[in-house]
């Protein structure tokens, strides 16, 4: 059983690498949701994330033979960044397994600390089985995200830091994927404050760990699939699950819509880059899928190592979704001054253009006829409104995409 002298000498192990990570109040989410909201911002830790604690606590408690073997583990990207750090620093080969749409940047995390990656599975739970399979074939220290008791107290050092700043706080908002990480703050959170109240997150995608909350006993799901890469975790740990009826209060979730508008909302609203698995905690709270209105909340922000392809691609749906971008094809007589004429609305109705494309070969076009596929940056949905009224006026054919 973990306890919170556990916790407290993980953190004596930790201190002397680990970053203390900011605790700031969060004004606009603070508005939005009518209570005092902290964002505890993991996502600015070394290598991005939380689980450095873990990891450099499992091997800083490793004999030196096992060291000199080498370790090896499976992840989803930010247990494998921060045990390859690990490795690196005590001087320990690793080799991490890592599902093979592993975004890149997590997978060049890994490497740039000199771990040896192999990409294996469709998700972390495959990638796992091999990793353990590679392992007991070499007799090597297998290293798991989450299970492991030093895992768990090093990750439990992030409600340690919390409260010794803010010990009064009503709720603690944390993502689950395997469960380690919530229930090292659980512990912790507990001993400390036991009215403190912990609620867990996890991805509609991905909710094998609230399913088997709510059946009090193990359920894995037969599939994952989220933007939140980071608790893309299949199955269910009986282990860990009990852990987490012990100790958490609750567990809600949220789709992927809910955590790419999250995604966007602290990027815009509180300048934080922040991955999927990172955001969920505050995509429940601007969904209203926690209860919070007159409470004091820190809401754990616990990762950082999102694919820029992905953050581009939720800008993009972000922009069209708030009314700032809109995106048209228009048909027009395909003739000298055509495009002259259509720009020249989109001058009148003050819309920037910021792309353009002219198709006059598509078999749904009569000859003589093209399609012009536009992409506007706009002021609003009154301003969008206003551009689709002057189009209407003016008889072009039009639909948005």
């Amino acid at each position: 059983m973990i306890k919170l002298e556990d916790i407290k000498n993980a953190q004596k192990k930790i201190k002397k690498i680990v970053n203390k990570t900011a605790l700031t109040f969060a004004p606009i989410l603070s508005e939005k949701t009518h209570s005092k909201v902290y964002i505890k911002k993991e996502n600015l830790q070394l290598t991005g994330s939380f689980k450095i604690r873990g990891a450099f606590n499992k091997l800083a408690n490793l004999s030196q033979s096992d060291k000199q073997k080498g370790v090896i583990a499976a992840s989803a990207g930010n247990h494998a960044q921060g045990l390859a750090y690990s490795a690196n620093y005590f001087n320990c080969e690793a080799t991490i397994f890592m599902p093979e749409a592993t975004p890149l940047t997590k997978i060049l995390g890994v490497k740039s600390y000199g771990a040896k990656v192999v990409l294996y599975g469709q998700n972390y739970d495959e990638a796992f089985a091999k990793a353990k399979e590679v392992a007991n074939k070499a007799n090597l220290e297998f290293i798991h995200p989450f299970t492991d008791d030093l895992i768990i107290a090093g990750q439990g050092t992030v409600a340690l830091e919390i409260l010794d700043e803010m010990d009064d706080f009503d709720i603690l908002i944390v993502p689950i994927g395997g469960g380690g990480l919530i229930s090292g703050i659980a512990i912790a959170a507990k001993a400390i404050n036991p009215k403190i109240k912990i609620i867990g997150v996890v991805s509609s995608g991905a909710k094998a760990m609230k399913n088997s909350y709510e059946a009090k006993k193990p359920i894995d799901s037969i599939s994952v699939k989220t933007i939140a890469d980071g608790i893309a975790v299949r199955d269910t740990s009986p282990k860990m699950l009990d852990l987490i009826l012990q100790n958490v209060d609750d567990i809600v979730e949220v789709g992927d819509k809910e955590i790419a508008n999250a995604i966007l909302f602290l990027l815009e609203k509180h300048k934080l880059v922040v991955e999927g698995a990172g955001a969920v905690s505050v995509a429940a709270l601007l969904h209203d899928k926690i209860k919070v209105k007159n409470l004091k909340v820190c809401t754990l922000v616990s990762g950082g190592n999102i694919d820029v392809t992905m953050l581009s691609i939720i800008i993009e749906k972000g922009l069209i979704k708030s009314h700032r971008k809109m995106n048209l094809i228009i048909k027009l007589m395909d003739k000298p001054g055509a495009l002259t004429t259509l720009t020249n609305i989109f001058t009148k109705c003050l819309a920037n253009i910021v792309k353009i494309d002219y198709d006059r070969h598509s078999i749904k076009l009569d000859f003589g006829e093209a399609h012009i596929m536009m992409a506007l940056e706009t002021k609003g949905l009154e301003h969008q409104q206003t551009i689709l009224e002057e189009l209407k006026k003016n008889s072009y054919e039009f639909q948005e995409i």
